[in-house]
C-alpha cells in the first residue's frame, strides 16, 4: 500500500505567500494533496505557475466578496469530483470550501468562519458548524470515509492554546466553540495530530502584531480530522512549525492508500 502525504495551510493570502516562496516550498514538502487556505484571491488573479503548479491538478474557490476568504487543493491524484457547497446558501457564499471525492474518501477543505469581530458573526460560525457537521454525517451515512483539514479558527482544549484562562471569552476558545468540537468527535472523528502528539505548546497560528511566534504564544486552530474507520490507515499526524510565510503554519498527514 502507498502512503500519501496529506498537507493544509492558511497561507493568509496566496500571493503574499508566493512571493514568499510557496512553490519553493511546494516543491521541497512534494505533498500528495495540498489544501491550502484564505487564498484572497481567485484564478484568474495568479500567476500561470501558481494557477498551475507543474504536477498537479488544481482547484479553486472564492466567495462574492473579491480578496476575502477563498480556499485551493493542489492535488497529484485527480479526484473523481470536486464540489463547492454544503447546500445552505448563506454558508456557501463566502468561497470557504471544497470537497473533493477520492473515492476511497472524501476530503473536505474548509476554512471555517472567524467569530472574533461581533456577535452576530459568532453566530454565523456555529451555523457554519452546525451545517457543516449535518453535510459531514450525510457522506458518513452513505458509507464514505471522510477526511476533514483547514482552520477551524478554535481551539479545542487548553493544551492547545499558550493562555487558555485569558482567552475563555475571546472567540476562538470561547465554551461553545470547543463543545462543538467535542460533538465533532462524539459523531465519529479524531484528531489525527493528538493521536500521535500530547505535547504541550504545540501550535499553528501566533497573532503576528505582537510578534507572538518569536515567544511562541500561540494556537492551535488548523486541524486533520478522519473518521475512526479511516484513523487505521493513518501513520502520522503533524505540524511543521518551522515553515514560515503566514501567521499559521501547515499541518498534515500520512495515511496509507489501497492499491
Amino acid at each position: 500500500m502507498a502512503t500519501i502525504k496529506v498537507l493544509s495551510w492558511n497561507v493568509n493570502g496566496i500571493r503574499a505567500a508566493y512571493k514568499k516562496g510557496l512553490l519553493e516550498w511546494v516543491s521541497q514538502a512534494d505533498p500528495d494533496i495540498l489544501c491550502i487556505q484564505e487564498t484572497n484571491a481567485s484564478a484568474d488573479q495568479l500567476p500561470a505557475d501558481l494557477r498551475d503548479i507543474e504536477g498537479y491538478h488544481s482547484y479553486f474557490e472564492l466567495g462574492e466578496r473579491k480578496w476575502y476568504s477563498g480556499v485551493a487543493i493542489y492535488t497529484k491524484r485527480e479526484p473523481l469530483s470536486v464540489t463547492t457547497r454544503l447546500g445552505v446558501d448563506v454558508y456557501d457564499v463566502e468561497g470557504r470550501i471544497l470537497i473533493a471525492d477520492y473515492g476511497d474518501f472524501v476530503l473536505f477543505n474548509i476554512y471555517f468562519p472567524n467569530g472574533k469581530q461581533s456577535p452576530e458573526r459568532l453566530q454565523y460560525k456555529m451555523g457554519f458548524y452546525d451545517a457543516f457537521l449535518a453535510h459531514v454525517d450525510g457522506v458518513r451515512a452513505g458509507g464514505k470515509n471522510v477526511v476533514i483539514c483547514g482552520d477551524v479558527n478554535t481551539a479545542h482544549k487548553e493544551i492547545d492554546i499558550a493562555r487558555p484562562k485569558e482567552n475563555s471569552t475571546i472567540s476562538g476558545f470561547r465554551p461553545e466553540e470547543r463543545e462543538w468540537m467535542d460533538k465533532l468527535l462524539e459523531h465519529g472523528f479524531v484528531d489525527t495530530f493528538r493521536a500521535f502528539n500530547q505535547e504541550p505548546e504545540q501550535y499553528s497560528w501566533w497573532d503576528m502584531i505582537t510578534r507572538a511566534r518569536d515567544r511562541n504564544v500561540g494556537w492551535r486552530i488548523d486541524y486533520f480530522f478522519v473518521n475512526e474507520g479511516l484513523m487505521d490507515r493513518v501513520t502520522n499526524g503533524y505540524i511543521l512549525q518551522e515553515v514560515m510565510g503566514s501567521d499559521h503554519c501547515p499541518v498534515g498527514i500520512d495515511i496509507t492508500m489501497p492499491d
